[in-house]
């Protein structure tokens, strides 16, 4: 009987974990408009934000994710970690620090257009491409 059980509950769980997979891969990549900031005060995750470190905030990955972050205009990119919540203005999806907006080309602009990718964990699948 236990084999049987776990027969008929395997392919059920594999289609759950497909499914919730793929659910999940396509809520990993933004491609948007983005700022830079350059606060010194507590940031959501409780650390003091510096603007010389390569951090950012995003309203909804969860705090110490890590990201890669590509400037669309002129390739250049970093890996980030999101530390802090926003970015409060509408239509924007991420804040990034001043020392990050310098390296990705876009500090004297002030805003660009970047792809945010949630690089992979154990609990995440793959990313899917922004059109």
């Amino acid at each position: 009987m236990k084999f049987v059980r776990y027969s008929v509950c395997a392919p059920v769980f594999a289609l759950f974990l497909s499914v919730a997979t793929a659910a999940s891969a396509t809520l990993i990549q933004q491609c948007g408009t983005a700022s830079w900031y350059a606060l010194t005060t507590p940031t959501a995750n409780g650390e003091t934000a510096d603007p010389e470190a390569m951090t950012a905030a995003h309203p909804s990955l969860p705090l110490g994710t890590r990201v890669r972050v590509e400037n669309l205009d002129n390739g250049r990119w970093l890996n980030l970690r999101i530390n802090d919540r926003g970015p409060y203005i509408k239509g924007r999806i991420i804040d990034v620090t001043r020392a990050a907006a310098h390296r990705l080309g876009f500090k004297d602009q002030g805003i660009t257009r970047l792809r945010v990718t949630a690089l992979p964990s154990a609990r995440q699948g793959a990313a899917r491409g922004c059109s």
